[in-house]
């Protein structure tokens, strides 16, 4: 079985976790998005029912609205059930990098209001540190970026200006640029997080620390079902 079967069983596996009644997060990211099509699936067929939905991106909206998913939002529904989202890296602590696909304040938001946020990835995403193999996505206001980039390269990080279409810079849906920063393995995450929170110009980060209850892994030998201490 191919890594992209067994990551539509391990968003399978995620989605079981929904019951009727609701209020679910939908992720962003093309893991992420084989859930949301699972659960758009299981609405049209009946296997579901009398859930709503809230999507962490532009994009997964406009897929979720395609597949006929009510959608509500964080005004109406402040508190959230379940969350199914992806990640980039997660280490043995289940801490996080999250942001490859740009959506991470939005992901960090519905994360934050979330009871269960469950985590579907493939195994080549488990490392034994964060920052092992994936930078830090950091978003920051686009006025003085260039300033932005210069403090996190004094933390130690090699900075890049994430580009989007037509040689411009990737904007975020809040219009937000991202500066992708390699820091290398990361001895202290929750450290690092607190210290890139601070500063002013910093929309968000990737880090996302203390937040995965979930994390369901699609490997060689099948799917593990790996939980929060």
């Amino acid at each position: 079985m191919d890594v992209a079967q067994l990551k539509q069983q391990a968003a399978e596996v995620a989605v079981q976790f929904i019951q009727p009644g609701m209020v679910v997060g939908l992720g962003a990211g093309s893991t992420a998005i084989l859930a949301v099509r699972h659960i758009g699936h299981l609405l049209h067929t009946g296997h579901l029912h009398d859930i709503v939905g809230i999507p962490c991106s532009t994009g997964t909206e406009a897929e979720a609205r395609r597949l006929g998913i009510p959608l509500v939002t964080l005004e109406t529904h402040p508190v959230i059930d379940i969350t199914i989202d992806g990640a980039d890296e997660v280490d043995p602590q289940l801490e996080l990098i999250k942001g490859g696909g740009g959506a991470l304040t939005r992901e960090k938001i519905v994360a934050q209001a979330t009871h269960r946020e469950i985590i579907i990835v493939d195994e080549t995403k488990l490392v034994p540190a964060l920052g092992t193999s994936w930078a830090v996505p950091v978003e920051v206001v686009p006025f003085g970026y260039g300033s932005q980039q210069v403090w996190l390269e004094s933390l130690g990080a090699a900075v890049t200006l994430r580009p989007g279409e037509n040689g411009q810079p990737y904007r975020t849906d809040q219009g937000g640029l991202i500066l992708d920063c390699n820091f290398g393995p990361i001895s202290n995450p929750a450290r690092l997080a607190e210290t890139l929170k601070q500063r002013t110009g910093v929309i968000e980060h990737g880090l996302f620390i203390g937040i995965a209850r979930d994390v369901i892994v699609a490997g060689n030998e099948g799917i593990r079902h790996l939980t929060r201490r």
